[in-house]
């Protein structure tokens, strides 16, 4: 792959748009290479020689502009980066894919940060378990930040719709499921009718990220996090959704070659309810409901993990991995309507 031509990336036309909206900022020719790229929107590391930038478009082809949004993941972090939440600093907005530096697609800068999305237990072994517990904390403690924002005084008082946003996810992700539906999935209907029939009452809503978890942020070499990422399922909502699968992570699988990430086996890791009681405590909300939100995130992930089998069955989803997707999803299920029966 040319760092002169990543897929999806036009580095002349990038120039000449940040030497026109933002003049003096880049001080040589840009190099790039694509950083992550598939089911999910593509980034790219960009650089003059000097300076580093992050560059995020859609994936390549057709996607639903509402599941990719460019504009609402720079609005969120353009509004949070003032506040004590680490972001990078947002850059440069670009809605108009004609520009043709992202071919066919809007896109956004950001400032690059240093730091490492831990995704596996055996990337957080050289830690060891005393810091291995400090990212881990920091990742609670974050969450209270982020939290503790005030949505209107940064100006996301519109940024989502907080009436009914449980009913709302819980129909969204059934519909969902009933759109990869391909085989029997023995007790996923029943988790699906029992959450619903237990939805607890939301608290005060907050920006909430949809996706927090260690290989979600960066952590710095002081093993403080650096900046949070991926915002595209960012809104407006219930705060406890976004810690129902913090805690959902923090519990091992006991399956180290897991597609899905195993950092809850790494020597240190705090308990599930350490994260608990430590969240409850910094942020004063009432926790009580929490197994609901776990059991939710678990309901989630299923979902998420059968629609990627479905298309693997398919032929459109290939790669290392994939083909363990579907055995993975039977355990979510039963960790799920195990998680409701203790709550």
């Amino acid at each position: 792959m040319s760092p002169d031509h990543p897929p999806g990336l036009d580095l002349d036309r990038l120039r000449g748009l940040l030497d026109r909206e933002r003049p003096g900022l880049v001080h040589g020719p840009l190099t790039g290479r694509l950083i992550e790229g598939g089911r999910s929107n593509l980034t790219y590391a960009v650089s003059d020689g000097t300076s580093k930038w992050v560059v995020r478009r859609p994936p390549l082809g057709h996607v639903l502009a509402t599941a990719h949004d460019m504009k609402r993941e720079h609005r969120v972090i353009s509004a949070l980066y003032p506040t004590n939440v680490p972001v990078p600093r947002p850059v440069l907005l670009c809605e108009k894919p004609e520009n043709g530096a992202a071919p066919g697609a809007p896109f956004y800068v950001m400032d690059f940060v240093e730091g490492t999305p831990y995704r596996t237990a055996d990337q957080l072994a050289p830690l060891g378990p005393e810091r291995t517990r400090g990212a881990v904390l920091a990742l609670v403690d974050t969450l209270v930040e982020l939290h503790a924002v005030d949505p209107a005084e940064v100006g996301l008082a519109d940024f989502g719709r907080p009436e009914g946003f449980l009913d709302r996810q819980l129909r969204r992700w059934g519909k969902q499921l009933d759109a990869s539906r391909n085989r029997e999935l023995a007790g996923i209907d029943e988790l699906h009718a029992t959450l619903g029939r237990r939805l607890p009452h939301s608290p005060a809503p907050t920006v909430v990220h949809g996706d927090y978890r260690l290989d979600n942020v960066l952590i710095g070499d002081d093993d403080k996090i650096k900046a949070i990422l991926d915002w595209e399922m960012s809104t407006l909502g219930d705060p406890l959704t976004d810690l129902g699968l913090l805690v959902m992570y923090s519990l091992p699988l006991g399956m180290p070659d897991s597609p899905v990430s195993t950092t809850a086996e790494a020597a240190g890791h705090p308990s599930p309810a350490e994260l608990i009681q430590r969240y409850a405590a910094r942020s004063g909300r009432d926790v009580s409901a929490v197994a609901w939100y776990t059991a939710f995130a678990w309901f989630k992930l299923a979902v998420i993990l059968e629609g990627i089998h479905y298309r693997y069955t398919l032929g459109q989803t290939v790669g290392p991995g994939f083909d363990r997707i579907g055995d993975l999803v039977p355990v979510f299920i039963g960790h799920g309507l195990t998680t409701l029966q203790e709550g």
